[in-house]
């Protein structure tokens, strides 16, 4: 199950319309904007705005605390398979 993880520091489960994969659409509604994939370990993937700090969009601190990465904006942690 994928989690969108909030900047206020709220997480929740989060699943595709269609049961399997995130359209391009679902993607950029979670984050956005436009995305970026950062590939994490264990054929997971963080999808990011890939504009947020340009946007200035607050600080992530929940993805800075698990990653070291400064991300700004909300951003989806999900299984690469549920990325087409």
């Amino acid at each position: 199950m994928a989690k969108l993880v909030k900047t206020n520091g709220e997480v929740s489960e989060v699943q595709p319309a269609n049961g399997t994969d995130f359209s391009l659409e679902e993607l950029q509604g979670f984050v956005g904007g436009m995305i970026e994939l950062v590939h994490l370990p264990e054929d997971m993937l963080m999808v990011v705005n890939e504009e947020g700090l340009l946007l200035g969009l607050e600080l992530n601190p929940v993805v800075w605390i698990i990653t070291g990465r400064t991300i700004a904006g909300d951003v989806l942690v999900c299984r690469s398979e549920e990325v087409k």
